[in-house]
């Protein structure tokens, strides 16, 4: 008896919560002007749209639509890649899909870019995860959207959100990660896990308190910065990749970008060296697609992750030649036919 009392209190107060965030949904002046790192299509009805997760943080996206369409569509929501914004990777790819016929939002996550929340330029791989399901929330007050049809498409960083978003929300029909990183993976075992041990995550946790310690005396955050230009002749080709997509404004660089400026919060990283995503992907019932370049640094994450998704409704798609940004904008490389095949079959079933 006991057992469920304390359940019906948790659920009370996650609805308490929920009315809450409705409530306080932040009135918020977003850009009008086309600022995208891409072209605008003209394919497509584009409008700015807002929703709130569950933590109260107003979350900013670009809708794109099929010009003229009619009646009510598959939707998909995209993000990532991480510490990026919905005018670069992501808005590229929803653009895409509304060109072949789905209704397609591109987000801001919590606390970056046009988004609410403070302190800024912070990112939790749980708040993370929510921001999936708050786009699925917004889906489902819409009366365009086939509520039967809703997918998510995470890309880098934001490929390992959107799995542990399936694998926690039955709501998501069919799941894409791109070029995916396991964030709290890469940031507690290091690349290709080698400091997968105790006394390097210890040196870590010394390393993120400090700082958080300096940062509550300076009553300021400090920020990781962004990826560096000061090449040296050990600099890894990604970090090179990295630079040349980010930093480039003939290609990807945007002001709002963490990525492109300040890098996220220092500190954001004690939570991902503490709380592993991904625990429970075995048990996504609903169809996944990995896609990844062959040349990719971190074509290692998909491979783990499919190792540990179950069911005749996963695929791992390595795209030849691709490294790891060639999959941000490279239309030549983006396997967009397949993604959108995999869409549609999954939402027959």
């Amino acid at each position: 008896m006991k057992k469920y009392v304390i359940i019906n209190l948790l659920f009370l107060m996650l609805i308490g919560i929920q009315m809450q965030a409705q409530n306080n949904m932040e009135e918020m002046t977003l850009t009008t002007e086309w600022d995208k790192t891409f072209p605008k299509s003209d394919k497509v009805e584009h409008c700015k749209v807002i929703f709130h997760n569950r933590y109260g943080v107003t979350l900013a996206a670009d809708l794109y639509k099929p010009k003229g369409a009619k009646g009510k569509l598959a939707a998909i929501a995209v993000s990532g890649p991480y510490g990026a914004i919905k005018e670069q990777v992501s808005g590229r790819y929803a653009q895409t899909l509304a060109e072949r016929g789905f209704l397609a939002i591109a987000f801001d996550p919590s606390f970056t870019g046009e988004s609410s929340g403070t302190p800024r330029h912070l990112t939790s791989p749980e708040i993370s995860t929510d921001d999936f399901s708050a786009a699925v929330d917004y889906f489902l007050t819409r009366d365009d959207v086939d509520y039967d049809k809703i997918g998510i498409l995470g890309i880098c960083g934001w490929g390992g959100f959107a799995l542990n978003a399936a694998a926690n929300d039955p709501r998501i029909k069919a799941t894409v990660a791109s070029t995916m990183y396991n964030m709290t993976e890469v940031t507690a075992n290091g690349y290709f896990n080698a400091a997968d041990d105790a006394d390097s995550r210890y040196k870590i946790r010394q390393q993120l308190n400090e700082i958080r310690t300096n940062d509550y005396r300076n009553g300021e955050n400090s920020f990781a910065g962004s990826v560096s230009g000061d090449f040296t002749p050990e600099t890894p080709n990604f970090v090179r990749r990295y630079f040349d997509y980010y930093k480039n404004p003939a290609r990807g660089f945007h002001h709002r970008s963490p990525n492109s400026t300040t890098g996220m919060t220092a500190t954001s990283a004690l939570a991902y060296v503490n709380m592993p995503i991904n625990s429970y992907i075995d048990e996504i019932r609903m169809p996944v697609l990995l896609v990844h370049g062959s040349e990719a640094h971190s074509r290692y994450f998909s491979e783990e992750a499919f190792k540990h998704l179950k069911g005749d409704n996963k695929e791992l798609h390595i795209v030849p030649g691709a490294d790891h940004t060639d999959l941000y904008d490279n239309l030549e490389m983006i396997p967009f036919d397949m993604i959108e095949s995999f869409y549609l079959k999954s939402f027959e079933k």
